[in-house]
């Protein structure tokens, strides 16, 4: 689905598919439930014996998140992040402050949001909603280390 559609807007704006392109959007692809900075796409691709520059897996993932394949998020690490950009899925994200992992929340009242922005005149584009506390896993060996103490 994603590599046709690819395929098409490529072609519609007069660029080529090339391997790297399709690559790159395939290792997204392949780790939907992890939101990925250029340089772990790098090292997925090294690590399969792809030979991809570091320059063109950046030029690419700016590429796909100008036609709007990505979604460029920033956790507050100092690093862009990105995940692929699902049609009408809407979510957010929960941040372990131990363990650093990403999860995503999906959000159900979403839509009385935006329509109570369009109500008052604004255009909804995007939205991204961070959380950041303790994931369960974190919470669960915190607590151990507590008891053990005692």
């Amino acid at each position: 689905m994603y590599i046709e559609a690819l395929k098409k807007e490529l072609k519609d704006k007069k660029y080529r598919m090339t391997p790297q392109r399709e690559l790159v959007l395939k290792v997204f692809m392949d780790n939907e439930s992890e939101h990925l900075g250029a340089e772990d796409v790098y090292r997925i691709l090294f690590a399969n014996k792809h030979s991809v520059s570091k320059a063109t897996v950046y030029r690419t993932i700016e590429l796909l998140v100008e036609f709007g394949f990505l979604r460029k998020l920033d956790f507050g690490e100092g690093i862009y992040r990105y995940e692929l950009a699902k049609k009408n899925k809407m979510h957010h994200h929960f941040i372990c402050k131990h363990c650093g992992k990403i999860f995503e929340v999906e959000e159900h009242h979403l839509e009385l949001i935006k329509q109570e922005l369009e109500s008052q005149g604004f255009v909804f584009e995007d939205f991204d909603f961070k959380i950041y506390g303790i994931c369960p896993k974190c919470n669960k060996k915190m607590k151990n280390k507590k008891e053990k103490k005692k």
